[in-house]
């Protein structure tokens, strides 16, 4: 998102629901996990759910990575708006796999609506293989793709209809371009990624969890 408006009004969405359920996924996905070391967010766009997790782990520091310098901005408006967060999330501008990423032993790498923006879903399991060392915990969460485009339509009626034009335009793009649950298993067995579960939530929501 490099258009400034478009940035924004994707901030100024009700993304309540979904984003704080992501919470209670993670823990119910990593029960005896508990985080309290560095955090790679890998597409942290506006930050919603960067600080979320920031909130709900207090322990932890966050790095957020995203390639939209206009989200980032959002991101960076919301953090200062909370003193205490400030010393433990920063935000870095880059588009994976052509960024350098900082260097941690990080336990946990996740990433939230970003595996469908990519042309190459390759992109982010390698990322990850490259970035998360043993035993770090990996947590992706991303849209499903419905069965037709008459039902992705449906959906955006039904979830979206209070939105702007623009969300709604978006939202529909999105969910023609995500991924259904055993495209998902391809891919991670081709990233030689099998260990890593993935999972169904909702009828357009999938998550992919487990240990490096």
């Amino acid at each position: 998102m490099e258009d400034p408006a478009q940035a924004l009004a994707y901030t100024q969405a009700d993304f309540s629901a979904t984003h704080g359920a992501r919470i209670k996924i993670f823990r119910s996905l990593f029960p005896s996990l508990a985080l309290s070391g560095p955090v790679l967010d890998l597409g942290c766009g506006s930050g919603d759910v960067l600080l979320r997790f920031a909130r709900a782990f207090p322990n932890s520091r966050f790095i957020g990575i995203d390639g939209s310098e206009p989200m980032l901005q959002l991101a960076q408006r919301a953090i200062d708006a909370e003193p205490a967060l400030r010393e433990r999330v920063q935000l870095r501008h880059g588009i994976i796999p052509n960024c350098a990423l900082p260097q941690e032993p990080w336990q946990l790498v996740m990433s939230h609506s970003l595996l469908h923006q990519l042309h190459d879903p390759q992109v982010l399991w390698r990322t990850i293989s490259d970035c998360a060392g043993s035993g770090c915990a990996v947590f992706v969460a991303d849209l499903r793709r419905p069965a037709s485009e008459l039902d992705a339509r449906h959906m955006v009626v039904a979830t979206s209809r209070d939105e702007p034009e623009i969300l709604q335009r978006d939202f529909f793009n999105s969910l023609c371009a995500a991924f259904e649950p055993d495209e998902v298993r391809a891919q991670l067995a081709a990233a030689g990624l099998a260990q890593l579960q993935v999972h169904t939530h909702d009828p357009f929501h999938l998550t992919i969890s487990g240990l490096m």
